[in-house]
């Protein structure tokens, strides 16, 4: 077995292999089916939910080298789990390695998710001396709060939780609230078109300032994913004050997802984000979505949790991410 995997550690019958490509897409589909029920999963989650296999295939084709930074489990050459790395720096300049394990609940409680766990931490651990990022890097991994067994291995082997998501969902589109009172003299709203499209970024990306465990958001990145359709953003004269950016599922166009929801600081209390969330909604009900969603952190630093329940949204799932020390 190469590429560190602990095959030694896994019980008889089981073993590792590594990613193949097309051939494993099913199976792995068929594994988070097969966990759903025992963990509690969303199945219209926009953060984690029950991917088909093509969504699974067209993810792992966005990692670097699938075939050494994704294994599978087998028993009696059926696939049982399987764990996916993945990495990108912080704002911080940290380097986080990710690892996201599933196994079936079947098979758990028997030294494998264990075995998972110790093949991810040797991986990283090339990884990260092939990468020089040896001062910076941290081990991460992601659990829902529903998964009991997930959670409870974690804790187990020393990671220890870090911040957390909650995704809200918004059941019913054509039920919208009113968008209440008028805004300040002065602002409009309107769509974001594309000379508007660095302002836009800036204003999402300053809003995460003071927030700790954030990805850095290169403008590249912002272009190449563009999809404005649904774009939102709210004008102060001619200065950009707020963006809601709102999308269509790729994989389900009843569902809509609010990505980013953006006020500039001095520019909150104002009715702004109201404004653009309701507008933005309303764009995506135009556009087919029958259902929204959307997720935020649980520290809730500008009480946007008020704004969305306000809006209809009710609370899903809670996504927990933990840390643990590279050495």
């Amino acid at each position: 077995m190469s590429d560190g995997a602990p095959g030694q550690n896994l019980p008889v019958g089981f073993e590792f292999r590594p990613y193949r490509g097309d051939e494993d897409h099913g199976a792995m589909a068929a594994v988070r089916l097969g966990c759903a029920e025992r963990d509690r999963v969303d199945a219209h989650s926009v953060v984690e939910g029950l991917p088909t296999a093509a969504e699974i295939a067209e993810a792992s084709a966005k990692l670097p080298e699938p075939s050494k930074n994704q294994i599978l489990v087998l028993h009696d050459r059926s696939v049982v789990g399987y764990s996916t790395i993945r990495w990108w720096q912080e704002r911080d300049d940290t380097w986080l390695y990710l690892h996201r394990g599933y196994l079936l609940p079947e098979h758990r409680r028997q030294g494998i998710g264990s075995a998972m766990l110790s093949w991810a931490e040797e991986r990283i651990r090339q990884l990260v001396e092939q990468h020089g990022t040896a001062r910076t890097a941290v081990i991460g991994a992601n659990a829902m709060a529903s998964e009991q067994d997930a959670t409870a291995l974690l804790r187990a082997a020393g990671y220890r939780r870090v911040f957390s998501l909650v995704e809200l969902e918004l059941g019913d589109l054509q039920q919208l609230p009113e968008r209440g009172s008028e805004l300040p003299a002065g602002i409009r709203t309107g769509p974001i078109r594309t000379s508007h499209y660095r302002a836009a970024w800036r204003t999402v990306v300053d809003s995460y300032a003071d927030r700790g465990f954030t990805q850095k958001w290169p403008f590249q990145d912002f272009i190449d994913t563009a999809d404005p359709a649904c774009w939102r953003a709210a004008w102060n004269g001619q200065d950009l004050v707020g963006v809601a950016l709102c999308s269509i599922r790729r994989h389900d166009h009843t569902v809509g997802e609010v990505e980013e929801l953006s006020v500039r600081t001095d520019q909150r209390r104002l009715g702004i984000g109201r404004t653009l969330l309701l507008d933005g909604l309303r764009s995506l009900r135009d556009k087919g979505a029958t259902t929204a969603r959307l997720f935020t952190g649980t520290t809730n630093p500008h009480r946007s949790y008020d704004l969305y329940e306000s809006a209809g949204f009710r609370r899903q799932n809670e996504y927990v991410r933990y840390r643990k020390p590279l050495a």
